[in-house]
């Protein structure tokens, strides 16, 4: 047996270390938000950033976005790769990439940057981040589309070249980048941001080197991977075993095209998590592909949850993990498959693991929830100034019931996670409308013994004419998933209510929907699945969740089998036979 390392260093340094280098990433995390220009990062979080070692594995990372828990790593790679091996990086060398075929891609909106840090001459880590820029060109606002057909028409693509070399900034690509976005003072401050992150994680690196030898922070660093290793391995071996498989669908443009089927088998033993996805839908000429990068990120995130890791996350982790997929598949698509609603695929995949395995782990594993990015992206021009604006922003939904519990309420879906919603202040005095509306959606959570989550309600009036509004919301023809005799939950659906009395809706995916002075979008978000039989919910805790607002009485009468006197609110009888 070879001895790692670690074994020969003194075990109180190594954990000094370890946490170090933990709260570098935090710090990174924090430098990030603080100095960006755009409301998506420093207020919404759509961003991560972390270190990876010399060979580009993960070693920690600062969330906001849960997806981007796989993409880091797998961008150092392809930077290493495509500068062979490394041996053409230099000190002050700053990379940019957000090619959504190779590693770590999503959509082109998520930019990358890689910074490789040396320590006397030597490549010893990497600093890195992926940001969620506001602008990336293409043919609509914000980047986004529903309705494109490639990718050159979502925008710029970065395909992994110096935006600095050897410390200096390759002007060139900021020039370029400068006229070919809508907000060029949001896409390149923010860079700007992300620049400053990375410099922060190169000196502290740097720092932990000349304090305790790069012998010991290397030998720290393969401590954290092999035990992040041990953890997913012993966690494995207390889940059942066996192949597990699901089916669901990515739904369409609303014109028809689709749903397009996903399927996956997924195969437990004490080594190996194997997640099978061979079979799904061939990719479209629609945006809601997604990479196998981008699979692989959706994939890493249940895993996560199944495994319940209590420490800091790094590729360790990840060692027991495989994913297999077709090539070309509309989770594994390839160039120039449309990707800019690339969380259709991402989270559809990672939706299907769950749904295989809730059944097997309901005490880790809740019903369906809202599972789409719900994504709204709205233009228009602010009549306080005259300037143009655009909101780019994630909605909130409901989640699903578990064993014990009743679902989360207006919380972001799985792969956005701990991110927020621009806050109502900001929205108003920044943009171009007022929030008329902004309140939990009721009533229709999947009914159970625990009931799924409440969705929410939001709704945006136009204060000027000729705004357009591009809303992304899946899960609206298919709702979210009951479990274990629970019922399912509602779907993700969009109104409009002119201001001449017209109305249209319910919709899912809208391209550039006019709005003029006046008129009101309404967006309403999925409810939750719920889990066991409506039944065996107590009838006390029935009647309190139509006093507090959550069912009616006519859902408590029909669905749960109780009546409730809609003036105490006691329960009158109960019509359970």
């Amino acid at each position: 047996m070879v001895e790692q390392s670690y074994a020969k260093v003194d075990p109180f340094t190594l954990e000094i270390i370890k946490e170090s280098l933990m709260a570098v990433g935090d710090e990174m995390f924090y430098a990030l938000a603080r100095t960006s220009m755009s409301p998506i990062i420093y207020e919404v979080l759509d961003y991560a950033s972390g270190l990876t070692d010399a060979k580009g594995q993960l070693l920690t990372q600062g969330n906001g976005v849960t997806s981007f828990i796989g993409m880091l790593s797998p961008m150092v790679q392809h930077v290493m790769q495509k500068y062979d091996e490394g041996k053409d990086l230099k000190p002050g060398d700053i990379i940019i990439i957000n090619d959504p075929y190779v590693g770590g891609g999503s959509h082109l909106s998520d930019v990358g940057l890689v910074l490789p840090i040396f320590h006397k001459n030597e490549l010893i880590a990497f600093s890195v981040n992926k940001a969620h820029w506001t602008e990336v060109g293409g043919k609509d606002p914000g980047s986004f589309t529903s309705d494109s057909t490639e990718i050159y028409q979502e925008g710029l693509q970065f395909p992994g070249v110096k935006l600095f070399d050897s410390g200096k900034v390759n002007q060139a690509v900021v020039d370029i980048i400068k006229y070919n976005v809508r907000f060029p003072d949001l896409s390149i401050g923010d860079m700007w941001a992300q620049v400053a992150a990375l410099r922060t994680g190169e000196k502290r690196i740097i720092d932990l080197c000349e304090k305790y030898g790069k012998t010991q922070v290397s030998s720290a660093i393969e401590l954290m991977l092999d035990q992040g290793e041990q953890l997913a391995r012993n966690e494995l071996k207390k889940l059942p075993k066996g192949s597990f498989s699901a089916s669901s669908f990515i739904e369409d443009d609303g014109n028809g095209d689709g749903p397009f089927e996903i399927k996956v088998n997924v195969t437990i033993n004490d080594d190996h998590f194997i997640c099978d996805f061979r079979g799904s839908h061939p990719q479209v000429p629609l945006p809601v592909n997604c990479s196998y990068y981008a699979l692989i990120a959706g994939v890493r995130a249940i895993f996560l949850a199944i495994i319940s890791p209590s420490k800091n996350v790094n590729d360790g982790i990840f060692r027991p993990l495989k994913v297999i997929t077709d090539e070309g598949s509309i989770i594994s698509a390839g160039r120039p498959a449309p990707v800019s609603m690339n969380w259709e695929g991402r989270l559809g995949g990672a939706d299907l693991i769950w749904k295989a395995l809730a059944p097997e782990l309901p005490d880790r594993l809740s019903a369906g929830h809202l599972l789409s990015v719900c994504s709204v992206t709205l233009s228009g021009k602010n009549p306080s100034n005259d300037e143009p604006f655009l909101v780019v922003e994630p909605s909130v939904g409901g989640w699903g019931a578990s064993q014990g519990q009743d679902g989360a309420r207006g919380q972001f879906c799985i792969g956005d996670g701990e991110t927020y919603n621009v806050p109502v202040e900001v929205a108003e005095t920044r943009y171009g409308i007022l929030i008329d509306e902004y309140s939990l959606h009721c009533d229709s959570a999947g009914a159970g013994e625990y009931i799924g989550g409440s969705g929410v309600i939001r709704s945006y009036r136009a204060l000027s004419d000729n705004q357009t509004i591009t809303t992304m919301f899946g899960r609206h023809q298919f709702a979210p998933w009951g479990l274990n005799g629970g019922e399912d939950g509602s779907p993700n659906n969009v109104y409009f209510r002119k201001a001449n009395g017209e109305t249209a809706g319910p919709f899912g995916m809208t391209t550039r929907y006019p709005l003029n002075k006046g008129d009101v979008v309404q967006l309403v978000t999925a409810t939750g699945g719920g889990y066991g039989h409506p039944f065996n919910r107590p009838a006390k805790q029935v009647a309190d969740d139509v006093k507090n607002g959550y069912i009616s009485l006519e859902h408590a009468q029909e669905t749960f089998g109780v009546v409730i006197d809609p003036e105490s609110f006691d329960v009158i009888k109960l019509l359970r036979d």
